[in-house]
């Protein structure tokens, strides 16, 4: 059983759907909060009706209907979803751990502070955070989510992932509209057409007056 995890993303959802498509098939899709309305557009990205998702509310998901909190079985093991900002997640951890334990959950996993954290306790309990897709703040700022996967045996196993950014870099120069310099001098501008797409492809066109 492999489960995607994944957090904060807060709309900006072109690296979601990057790694969706990278890692399909998967059995479930958890996000732990602030989507801000893409929840609705998940089970088309993922394009897979034997897909489980589970969507808990973050506090920028404003108008969303989603729940605060869900507990949820995966295999064998109790997990605990919340976003994690009514736990204080910023500052410490201990709150949502003693929450957790409190509800008997093996897993307790959240979001909020857009940091990757992967923790086993010594209790058993596990403490996990993905990170998020879109504004990362941990050392390095990499995009980051979270892979949990059960072996032959039920057993969880789990992973940190990264999205790669080296990607190219354009750059644009639109000239003037007032006081243009080039031969001719046209006042030019120019025009960004974003196809959207997984990877959102980008084309330039300079325009003249």
């Amino acid at each position: 059983m492999k489960i995607l995890i994944v957090s904060d993303t807060h709309r900006r959802d072109g690296n979601l759907r990057e790694i969706i498509e990278k890692q399909s098939p998967f059995d479930m899709l958890i996000h732990l909060g602030d989507t801000e309305g893409s929840e609705a557009y998940f089970k088309e990205w993922v394009n897979n009706d034997n897909c489980v998702i589970r969507v808990v509310r973050g506090n920028n998901d404003f108008f969303s209907q989603t729940d605060r909190e869900k507990e949820i079985s995966i295999g064998k093991y109790r997990a605990f979803l919340t976003h994690g900002h009514m736990y204080g997640v910023s500052f410490e951890l201990e709150t949502i751990k003693e929450e957790a334990r409190a509800r008997k959950a093996d897993i307790v996993m959240f979001g909020h502070t857009h940091k990757p954290h992967l923790e086993y306790c010594q209790d058993g309990l596990v403490v996990l955070n993905p990170g998020s897709l879109s504004y990362p703040r941990q050392d390095g700022r990499k995009p980051s989510y979270m892979l949990m996967e059960l072996d032959r045996n039920g057993e969880a196993h789990y992973t940190v992932c990264y999205v790669d950014q080296d990607r190219d870099i354009i750059a644009v120069n639109p000239g003037s509209l007032t006081y243009p310099r080039q031969e001719g001098r046209s006042p030019s501008y120019i025009v960004m057409t974003i196809t959207d797409g997984i990877k959102q492809d980008v084309s330039f066109e300079i325009r003249y007056l």
